[in-house]
Parts: C-alpha cells; sequence; structure tokens
C-alpha cells in the first residue's frame, strides 16, 4: 500500500510540474528585439521611407509584430524635441536605433554610445563626428550618407537653366538646423556667384514663416526659389508646394515627393531606396554583424524629376538640354 501511495503521489507531482513547462519555457525565450525609429519628420509623410524600411527589414526576415517590435518617435520637424524622444529611446530599451536625418543621429549618438545605431544623413557623417571614416566606422553607428546637403550647388543650376542669367532667386532655409546650415549657404554663395546669380535667403522654421517667405517672394520679385534640404521642409511639402502654385514661382525641391506632389523640379537620391538599405544594415547587426564594422554607404545614383504638368501651368517652357537630361517626367 504505501508503495501504490507513493506512485500516486509522484504521478501527481509529475502532473502539476508539467503543467508549468510551457510557462517556464515561454519564460525563458528572448525578448523580441525593440526597434528605436526615430525620425525628425513626420508619419504622414513619411509612409514610403516606413514601407522601404520594412522592405529592408524583411529582407533579413524581421516581420513588425512577429519577431520584432518597432517604437516610432516623431519629430515632426521640432528638433528642440530630439534629445527627449532619444532618451526615451534608451530607456526602453531599445535594442537598436534607426535615426533618420542629422538633427535624430546627433540627439541618438548624444543619448547612447552603447545601443547600435544605423543613420540615413545628408551630411558628411564623419565631418558630423558620427563616425570614425566610411569603411571602418567604429563606434555603435553606421548607415547612409545620402549627399542631400551637399546637393544644394547642382539643384540652383538646375533651376538657374529655367531663369535669366543674372536674375534674384531666393534660397528657403532653416535656421534650427544648425548642424548644416551655414554649409549649405556657403555652397549656394559660391555656385550663384559662378553662375552670376544673385540670391536672397529667406528662412522659415515655422508654418507661419513659410507664409512670409512666399510673401516675400511676391514682394521682391524673385523669379524662382530653391528650396534647401531639411526635415522640417519635408513635413510641409504640401504647404510649399501650394504656396509655389498660388505665387506661380518656379520651385526646386531636394525629393521626388515634392515633383510627385506638384512641385515643378527635384534632385536628389531616391529616399525609399535609402530606407530600403538601411533596414538591411538593421537586419544584419540583429543578426550578429557590428556597426562599427558595417562601412557608412552612398546612394550609386541620383534623380532628376520634372513635372510637366506644373511647368505648363506656370508657363514655362522647359529648355531640350534640361528634358533630356531628367530621369524622370511627370506629364
Amino acid at each position: 500500500m504505501a508503495l501504490g501511495i507513493g506512485r500516486r503521489q509522484f504521478l501527481s507531482a509529475l502532473s502539476g510540474a508539467a503543467a508549468t513547462w510551457p510557462l517556464t519555457a515561454h519564460a525563458q525565450q528572448p525578448a523580441m528585439p525593440v526597434i528605436g525609429f526615430l525620425y525628425a519628420r513626420s508619419p504622414e509623410d513619411s509612409s514610403a521611407q516606413l514601407a522601404a524600411f520594412q522592405k529592408g527589414l524583411a529582407e533579413h526576415g524581421y516581420v513588425d509584430g512577429q519577431n520584432i517590435k518597432i517604437e516610432y518617435r516623431w519629430a515632426r520637424g521640432q528638433y528642440d524635441l530630439m534629445p527627449s524622444l532619444a532618451a526615451d529611446l534608451v530607456r526602453l530599451p531599445a535594442t537598436l536605433i534607426m535615426a533618420g536625418a542629422e538633427p535624430s543621429v546627433l540627439a541618438a549618438k548624444a543619448a547612447t554610445s552603447t545601443i547600435p545605431i544605423v543613420f540615413v544623413v545628408g551630411t558628411d557623417p564623419v565631418k558630423l563626428g558620427i563616425v570614425a571614416s566610411y569603411n571602418r566606422p567604429g563606434g555603435n553607428a553606421t548607415g547612409l550618407h545620402i549627399f542631400t546637403t551637399t546637393l544644394e550647388a547642382k539643384r540652383l543650376n538646375l533651376i538657374h537653366e529655367l531663369i535669366p542669367r543674372d536674375a534674384l532667386i531666393g534660397i528657403l532655409q532653416n535656421p534650427k538646423n544648425v548642424s548644416f546650415a551655414q554649409d549649405q549657404l556657403a555652397q549656394i554663395q559660391d555656385a550663384a556667384n559662378g553662375l552670376g546669380l544673385r540670391i536672397e535667403v529667406l528662412r522659415a522654421s515655422t508654418p507661419a514663416e513659410i507664409d512670409d517667405a512666399f510673401a516675400t517672394v511676391a514682394r521682391d520679385h524673385l523669379v524662382a526659389l530653391s528650396v534647401t534640404a531639411d526635415p522640417f521642409f519635408d513635413t510641409r511639402r504640401n504647404q510649399l508646394v501650394t504656396l509655389a502654385a498660388q505665387h506661380a514661382v518656379p520651385v526646386i525641391y531636394q525629393f521626388r515627393e515634392y515633383a510627385a506632389s506638384g512641385g515643378l523640379m527635384s534632385y536628389g537620391v531616391n529616399l525609399p531606396d535609402a530606407y530600403r538599405q538601411a533596414g538591411v544594415y538593421v537586419g544584419r547587426i540583429l543578426k550578429g554583424e557590428k556597426p562599427s564594422e558595417l562601412p557608412v554607404l552612398e546612394p550609386d545614383k541620383l534623380e532628376f524629376v520634372i513635372n510637366l504638368k506644373t511647368a505648363k501651368t506656370l508657363g514655362l517652357e522647359i529648355p531640350p538640354n534640361v528634358l533630356s537630361i531628367a530621369d524622370e517626367v511627370i506629364e
């Protein structure tokens, strides 16, 4: 009898232990990686980049909500929010931070020296101090340099093809983007001098100041406008394109999304493809590669887009030599 009771007790204990095995096994599963997506822009104007980023992640088998979690933090063009947004991601803690644009990556770098960072920036990342070199970044950050702030001279040259040589042209700049505003202006001034153009610098860091800038365009009879590369302006794309149409002024921008929204011209990198490549880098780091050993990438192609419908609305005749070099003509 004693032996029988002992056997029943053993089976009861075994059954109870088995009931806890799934819970124990679940508790021992590694936590789902958290990707902190820190962006100076807003979600409303970034859908193409987000889709491309997730496509890059999927190339390495990562899907949001299945085996990773993406935590989004948006500054919506308000750069003074970046430090607190970056600190919030560090507190989670994020497994990795994806930082879009200079204000984002500078805030992320200031917030952590250990969490890996993948960036997309338009300024030389060595000059910014976020990597040691392109081939061997060192530290905890790597990513893509997409040239946006180094193409100001080329954009000025392209819009110059549509206007008289000695014309006065406006340059719209955000003074709050101190990480590269001075370099932008120096490039533009050198290019203007070489082209025989006179420029008038207009500054805006709020929607109301953008309205004021276009009022100045009309008041000072500026014949064209170049909108400098800046995430804040990207968040105000619809406002900029609408005002350009209302004031009937030719404007050139940095990304295709402007021309697709009705802007006259754009010249720059394919931004969604850059974010796809960033997603690939995130996937590689999650699989064990080190950001310090992944070289900083650069685009192998830039795209010049002309919206011919907008040109016709403005009464502009695009010269054949300009049309011939366009990568895309929207009609």
